[in-house]
């Protein structure tokens, strides 16, 4: 079983870059809402790591609960994915969320103040593995899988975002802590969409927003959620840094080039191999940010 999780982990979740991720995700969130709100001192413990693991840990169940969901269709689909291919059974990740999600939330119970939020984060994944008791309407829509399982992301940066508000004392209701939702929300949107949109030419029987509505309306939807997001970026960051507004901006100034690019030419590139880059760009920024203003202060 260990061998059959080992090709599983390898090719669908990287333990490693994952948990870097996690980390990142929760140092980004949380250092943002605690720069914008006045603290710079700061008293990190094993809840912060516990907070980063948690993040590592639901999108790891995310990722197994998305290969159960998409089981029947990745079979005729993806057939060499290791799930269908039949290199990994099912008995083997059932046994390892098993364990996993329980360690999770033992260690939020333990060490963290919110509790409660961890629950929530779960019970809104665990509703998302069953289709919220509504897969015959959900399955059938792209739509209104979108609308329905997207918002997990914000629920984890609430997660994220109520520690720091427990644990220094910071108010709930804040414009910083509004954007701070939304501020990982927004390209998680983005990125779900634009793996969907393809030129017609590489059109399947998969269902793409694309075959949906066309290559050049999901794509102009894409560019609008994306201008959207960068207004969130620029808020949280004004107050910290006028360099990285600048950078934030040309960022998105040269996406916004590539998105109108590609609706003229759907076949020169793959949109979301371009917004992936984008989106690294973008996080590599912010989190320069925080340690550009722990060095040196606002600039």
């Amino acid at each position: 079983m260990l061998k059959r999780l080992h090709i599983y982990f390898k090719e669908m979740y990287p333990i490693i870059p994952r948990l870097l991720l996690g980390a990142l995700v929760f140092l980004e969130i949380y250092f943002i809402v605690l720069l914008n709100n006045g603290v710079t001192k700061f008293d990190i413990g094993i809840a912060e790591c516990v907070c980063a693991f948690t993040v590592f840990s639901f999108l790891c169940w995310l990722r197994i609960a998305d290969d159960f969901k998409d089981y029947e269709l990745d079979c005729r689909l993806f057939a060499h994915r290791p799930l269908p291919s039949g290199r990994v059974k099912k008995k083997d990740l059932i046994i390892f969320i098993s364990i996993l999600i329980p360690v999770t939330l033992l260690l939020n119970l333990l060490f963290m103040n919110n509790f409660l939020f961890c629950v929530i984060l779960y019970t809104y994944g665990s509703l998302m593995a069953i289709w919220f008791f509504q897969k015959h309407k959900i399955q059938k829509s792209l739509p209104l899988a979108l609308v329905t399982h997207n918002p997990v992301q914000m629920i984890m940066n609430i997660y994220i975002i109520s520690f720091a508000v427990i644990k220094y004392g910071i108010p709930a209701l804040s414009l910083t802590n509004v954007m701070a939702a939304f501020t990982l929300y927004f390209p998680a949107l983005i990125w779900e969409v634009t793996r969907k949109i393809r030129a017609p030419k590489d059109e399947t029987e998969y269902v793409t927003y694309s075959k949906l509505f066309g290559y050049k309306k999901a794509t102009n939807f894409a560019l609008f959620v994306t201008l959207i997001d960068i207004v969130t970026n620029f808020i949280l960051v004004w107050n910290l840094n006028k360099i990285s507004v600048v950078l934030l901006a040309l960022n998105v100034g040269v996406m916004t080039v590539q998105f109108q690019q590609f609706k003229k030419d759907p076949t020169r590139f793959k949109l979301v191999t371009v917004v992936e880059r984008y989106t690294y760009i973008q996080e590599i920024i912010m989190i320069l940010t925080i340690v550009a203003y722990l060095l040196f202060g606002k600039i």
